[in-house]
């Protein structure tokens, strides 16, 4: 008997510790169940983003070939698409710079670029300037004939020397000088003529100028903006300082002994007899006896910063320097541009000079306009000659547009 219960008590301790152990395998069992199932979900949402992952950088390289292959067939389709409007820009403008043709020699050959410049261009007028039209009149006007005529007449009666005129286009701006005594106007040259070129500005101090623009074009070999050799005929003070035969567009660009404003091809004993007192060469003429030339294309110069000399019948004179070369937006402005702002502003004769990095207006030996190089740096570059308006003991000339800038 007795034994038999301590067999029972005994069974029953073995059983209580079999259903223990049971239990806690049955728990350890469902914990790695359940860790088996969050390692399984894990491996699963990782496989899952990493997929995503792959899709994202799959869709982007996508996106990035797609848009460089529609790059290269515009560009392509630019270049040599069967629209050709880009395409004459294009050559137009690298063709007339000194230092960026081969934007258009990269992708075109001689005979493509020649045939390109043929269908744009100025169609020049070899006239005589009919000097005899241009009467200098100290009439006072009170009635003008249109907004222009009004920005050159209307002046401040204590203005006596010039007037500034800001322009303002949507692929250009810069400034319209009115001078309104032609005598006062002189040529001036660089102090290393035949080496090197000199910055406006110190040609304009070293000759007490008033205000000045740059001058006609110069030979730069190996475009080393040395500037030093003008083109053609230079005319300083009656002086003949180079007489150089010039066979490129326009021509002589310079005032008489008359102070009338001649725009005409001669050679150096046509401006000697026809009486040249300052003159530089350059060209092309844009404006002769009143009539503009004719303009093919785009006129073969592209869009660029611009400067103009003009001369009105009434004997009032025109300085015109734009800025260009800031970006798409503002290019700058193309010869039919050059034309029209002359023709508004009453322009009987006008010749356009050298232009690009060289268009500078100095006023008080202060640089106004905004010069860019062909780095893409605010600045001018050293050239050959200049026209400067003289001072005089009763300058007293409103510098309100460009105030901030003498500052």
């Amino acid at each position: 008997m007795g034994n038999t219960t301590i067999d029972k008590e005994e069974e029953k301790v073995v059983r209580k510790h079999r259903k223990s152990r049971l239990e806690e395998e049955g728990k350890s069992s469902g914990r790695r169940s359940q860790k088996a199932s969050t390692e399984k979900n894990s491996g699963r949402k990782k496989g899952k983003n990493n997929k995503k992952k792959v899709s994202i950088i799959q869709s982007i390289f996508a996106v990035l070939f797609s848009l460089g292959s529609i790059g290269i067939i515009t560009v392509l389709f630019l270049l040599y698409g069967p629209i050709t409007g880009f395409r004459e820009w294009l050559v137009t403008t690298a063709m007339t710079t000194m230092t960026h043709q081969y934007f258009a020699t990269w992708f075109y050959d001689e005979a493509t670029i020649n045939y390109i410049l043929d269908k744009n261009k100025v169609v020049e007028i070899e006239e005589e300037t009919d000097l005899n039209a241009i009467t200098f009149s100290s009439n006072k006007v009170t009635e003008y004939k249109n907004e222009y005529e009004r920005a050159i007449l209307e002046r401040d009666p204590n203005n006596n020397d010039y007037k500034i005129i800001e322009i303002s286009e949507k692929k250009f701006d810069g400034y319209l000088v009115a001078v309104y005594d032609a005598s006062r106007i002189k040529t001036v040259v660089t102090d290393g003529l035949g080496v090197k070129g000199q910055y406006l500005t110190r040609m304009a101090e070293n000759n007490d100028a008033l205000i000045a623009i740059n001058g006609g074009g110069f030979n730069d070999p190996g475009f080393n903006s040395t500037g030093g050799s003008p083109l053609g005929i230079t005319v300083c003070d009656g002086k003949y300082v180079t007489t150089d035969t010039y066979k490129g567009t326009g021509g002589v660009i310079g005032f008489t002994e008359d102070n009338k404003l001649v725009v005409e091809k001669m050679t150096v004993a046509e401006a000697k007899k026809k009486g040249i007192r300052d003159a530089v060469t350059f060209g092309p003429f844009l404006i002769v006896n009143g009539k503009p030339v004719e303009v093919k294309g785009n006129g073969g110069w592209g869009e660029a910063p611009r400067t103009v000399i003009a001369q009105r019948k009434d004997g009032i004179v025109l300085f015109l320097v734009l800025n260009g070369r800031k970006g798409v937006t503002k290019p700058g402005a193309s010869i039919k541009d050059l034309i029209d702002i002359m023709v508004d502003y009453g322009a009987y004769n006008a010749a356009n000079l050298d232009g690009g990095t060289s268009s500078v207006l100095v006023v008080d030996n202060t640089i106004v306009n905004d010069p860019i190089d062909s780095t893409g740096a605010h600045k001018t570059r050293p050239i050959a000659t200049g026209f400067i308006v003289t001072k005089d003991e009763s300058d007293d000339s409103d510098h309100t547009l460009v105030e901030e800038k003498l500052k």
